[in-house]
């Protein structure tokens, strides 16, 4: 793997749990619900489409991809109840570059290798309303810059307003850019870190 490993990360109320592939059994039921799709596309998907789609997940991309997928189950900490999820696709970004003073002769270095990372955070019907999509993506981005990963973007459909109130509170800023399926893309400001 490219990157660091998912590990479990727990918050007030939820606990963030790596996920892996016999996690479909227990997810199917939660995702299966069309008005989750409303924004994000697609059907819920069967139970053996689930179960390959995360075993995918958990074998990750081809190393020669240089990019790493981060994937969490989100439960509720009180009961264990699966109620979402959480994931984030880092890739290598575009290296920035410094200019040294005129004093020195102006030289112009690349920097340091980035990384950027694309967040999406899912919470099932039954239990939106509750903050847990808020407090999981802010655990997520914490993660995320604990490890290194400072350009962090989510992509929100212009109509979704409960996801861009979720943005809004993490402290992403619409960026004005949407995707070629016509979402808006959020950003986090450069050395902020979620409220």
């Amino acid at each position: 793997m490219y990157g660091p490993l998912a590990e479990t990360i727990r918050t007030q109320r939820l606990v963030l749990e790596p996920l892996a592939a016999h996690h479909a059994d227990e997810m199917a039921p939660v995702l299966d619900d069309r008005r989750l799709h409303r924004y994000i596309g697609g059907e819920p998907l069967t139970l053996e489409e689930l179960r390959a789609r995360y075993a995918h997940l958990v074998a990750g991309p081809a190393p020669f991809h240089q990019e790493y997928w981060l994937n969490w189950i989100v439960r509720r900490g009180r009961d264990r109840q699966a109620v979402g999820y959480v994931r984030a696709t880092v890739t290598p970004a575009a290296r920035a570059f410094t200019v040294t003073p005129p004093s020195t002769g102006s030289t112009v270095r690349p920097g340091p290798p980035r990384r950027i990372a694309s967040v999406a955070w899912v919470i099932a019907m039954p239990y939106q309303g509750f903050g847990f999509a808020t407090e999981a993506a802010r655990a997520l981005l914490n993660w995320l810059l604990a490890h290194g990963v400072h350009d962090i973007v989510a992509t929100v459909h212009p109509d979704n307003r409960p996801s861009a109130a979720v943005a809004a509170k993490l402290g992403l800023c619409r960026t004005g850019e949407t995707t070629g399926d016509g979402e808006d893309v959020w950003r986090l400001p450069h050395g902020v870190s979620p409220p």
